[in-house]
């Protein structure tokens, strides 16, 4: 009974999205929520600009939506939910100001930071008082480590870095898109195999939003999903993973994620101590671009790279 219900939240979420985005992208469109363009990003990306963006409304949407419906109310929904529409409100606040206030660095760090901290740590706090297993399980292994106290900076750890990481990877047409239907497949398969009937209906309806955003979202992008979308998507990934116990099988199957975030902070760190470039641009999928890969060389091989990385999380996950 229960493996239909991850079918029907997956065509329920791609439905709700490919339906919801003809009407949102007209009204983006008209609100002038059009995408500004980094002038040192790859000239190509210039004929993007103005291309309507804050499109993760939709993705967000047709994840509530099919959630509601297809899943019990329990406290672990209610903390995807939470960390989910908590991280795409901050990523909305800083959408909105970038594009409608015109400040182009939207929030600062440290207030970009401070909601992602304060979100993170009420994520926290509401699943210790569920008397919530707060030990880490080694991956493949029947090792486990009590953190006790020390959960705290791991969860804020995760869900901080996670949220940045996956907001990163969303540089290309479809980049993201792609590898977090990837990702949220994979943990889809984790929870249900683990009988976490509510976390696996997320996961799937997570699968299914990106996938019917990924309809508009593909090269040429009718529409970007801006930073409510990244940071959401992160955040949830961050929260999926706390819940199933894969602390830290989320490195091998946000795989993708980890690579981009490393190679921003690799790039930093060799040109502040060096003033050398390791990369031709970061964050890596630019890197490949400048190359001389096509846009959608590099979407179909991260979303390759992201697919090895997700196989070999479950098989890890599940079956070792």
């Amino acid at each position: 009974m229960f493996v239909p219900v991850l079918f029907f939240s997956i065509a329920a979420a791609f439905l709700i999205a490919v339906l919801l985005a003809p009407l949102f992208i007209p009204v983006l469109r008209r609100l002038k929520f059009g995408q500004t363009i980094r002038e040192e990003g790859p000239k190509g990306h210039q004929k993007k600009a103005g291309t309507p963006t804050m499109g993760g409304i939709i993705i967000l949407l047709a994840l509530a939506f099919t959630v509601l419906k297809f899943s019990n109310w329990s406290v672990e929904i209610m903390l995807l939910l939470l960390i989910t529409l908590g991280y795409g409100l901050i990523g909305f606040l800083d959408d909105f100001i970038k594009i409608v206030l015109k400040r182009n660095l939207g929030l600062t760090a440290k207030q970009k930071l401070f909601g992602q901290f304060a979100i993170g740590a009420v994520f926290y706090y509401v699943l210790t008082q569920t008397g919530y297993d707060t030990s880490v399980s080694v991956p493949g292994t029947g090792i486990k480590v009590e953190l006790g106290w020390m959960y705290l900076p791991l969860v804020l750890i995760m869900t901080i870095g996670t949220s940045n990481a996956v907001n990163l990877t969303d540089g290309l047409d479809g980049l993201l898109a792609g590898t977090s239907a990837i990702a949220f497949g994979a943990y889809a398969i984790i929870a249900w195999m683990s009988s976490q009937m509510n976390i696996a209906i997320f996961s799937a309806a997570v699968v299914g939003a990106v996938l019917g955003f990924l309809v508009f979202n593909a090269n040429p992008a009718k529409v970007f999903m801006g930073d409510t979308g990244s940071l959401a998507l992160g955040g949830a990934l961050a929260g999926v993973a706390i819940l199933t116990k894969t602390e830290i099988l989320l490195i091998v199957i946000g795989g993708v994620f980890v690579m981009e975030a490393l190679s921003v902070i690799i790039q930093v760190f060799s040109f502040k101590t060096r003033k050398k470039r390791v990369f031709r641009m970061s964050p890596l999928h630019h890197h490949y671009e400048l190359g001389g890969w096509s846009e959608w060389r590099v979407v179909t091989v991260f979303w390759f790279v992201g697919l090895i990385c997700a196989s070999l999380g479950v098989y890890i996950g599940v079956w070792s």
